[in-house]
């Protein structure tokens, strides 16, 4: 089994669509734009621009595109991914920080979604409730399938103490905050400064995953009222802090469950993620309900908008 990946160019985005586009299955899985599974390879292309070619035909498959990368935009894709390698083998070591430990964290979904709205959850995870959290299975979201998530997050939820806020799509348009990760800092100060302020929990540390380097994130936060600081940032915080893989889980439950109710209202079932099948959803429903319904369902600034207003020739 081989997998390559890498983070395609821009110019080759629609081209890579086009190509596929007889091929891909027809539910594919969440933030992909697509997904074809031939006999020998799986190739997944997703939101963020990120591809992947995963089985025994991987580099078959993925040379076509890496020699497209080398004639249109001098990119040695291979070079990259070596120098990818070498950097993750030597930065890639346990971290144990959090490991035995009683802790608050927090997490955000939603934020790569162009229909709903973000979610933001914090939690208190006390390390005597260790046990319990791995037995039900408990990491990050991301590598759970919606059911498992809709199975366990509402034993978490009666379970673990936490804060959510759910910022829906009207709202994040009349904000007209175009940084998203400005968004996502003033909600994780949002939910931390509430849950931390609710009761007397006994914590060693609080932890965000990084999505901006420290010092940004508290610019950031430099006009709130309220401020958590005493926090620790760390990459992949959800795979290493049972409270950030809670919250995690959480916060995709009360997306999941919101989407599923938005699409209940419109009598289909919205799409995730912000790829050119949602624009053609998008499309179908301004031509039912007019372009001012997406202001209650979607995120505007999204460079969705724009092509579907392309689309519809407005």
């Amino acid at each position: 089994m081989t997998t390559i990946s890498y983070r395609i160019s821009e110019n080759l985005r629609d081209e890579i669509i086009k190509f596929y586009e007889d091929r891909k299955i027809p539910n594919n899985p969440p933030y992909s734009t697509f997904q074809v599974k031939d006999i020998d390879c799986v190739t997944t292309l997703y939101d963020s621009g990120k591809i992947v070619f995963q089985g025994i035909g991987a580099d078959i498959e993925a040379s076509f595109w890496i020699e497209q990368e080398r004639i249109k935009n001098n990119r040695y894709i291979m070079n990259e991914l070596k120098k990818d390698k070498q950097k993750k083998e030597s930065n890639d070591l346990p971290d144990y920080r959090f490991k035995n430990i009683s802790t608050i964290g927090s997490d955000e979904v939603g934020t790569g979604d162009y229909f709903g709205p973000i979610v933001v959850t914090a939690s208190f995870v006390d390390i005597k409730k260790k046990m319990f959290l791995e037995e039900l299975g408990i990491k990050d979201s991301k590598k759970l399938t919606d059911e498992k998530i809709l199975s366990i997050a509402p034993i978490l939820i009666k379970e673990i103490p936490h804060i959510t806020y759910k910022l829906l799509p009207k709202e994040y348009n009349e904000k007209g905050i175009t940084n998203m990760n400005k968004i996502k800092a003033i909600l994780h100060n949002k939910v931390l400064f509430k849950l931390i302020n609710s009761d007397n929990y006994n914590y060693d540390k609080i932890v965000i995953d990084q999505f901006v380097y420290p010092k940004k994130y508290f610019e950031h936060i430099n006009e709130a009222k309220d401020k958590i600081t005493n926090i620790t940032f760390t990459t992949h915080a959800e795979d290493k802090c049972l409270s950030v893989a809670v919250s995690s889980i959480i916060s995709r439950y009360v997306f999941l469950t919101y989407m599923n109710e938005l699409g209940k209202s419109l009598n289909l079932k919205l799409l995730k993620g912000a790829g050119s099948d949602v624009d053609k959803q998008a499309v179908n429903i301004v031509k039912e309900y007019g372009f001012d319904k997406l202001n209650d369902i979607a995120k505007l600034n999204f460079k969705n908008t724009l092509k579907i207003k392309e689309m519809l020739n407005m």
